[in-house]
């Protein structure tokens, strides 16, 4: 069964996609120093409530 994802679950996809996939990180330490940059500077810059417009309705294929 499919559920809508909740703020938590988009945060975190951002997260992967703009820091977590293509980085390299040296130790833990650097990885908890980059993820702490980004959380600041996604809450200074980016950060906004999502706006969901699915309404669960069948997707169709193009």
């Amino acid at each position: 069964m499919w559920r809508r994802p909740n703020q938590v679950d988009l945060f975190f996809s951002t997260l992967t996609r703009r820091l977590l996939r293509r980085g390299q990180f040296a130790s833990r330490d650097e990885l908890a120093a980059a993820i702490d940059t980004f959380v600041l500077a996604y809450d200074e810059h980016d950060a906004k409530p999502y706006r969901w417009i699915y309404d669960g309705s069948p997707l169709k294929a193009a």
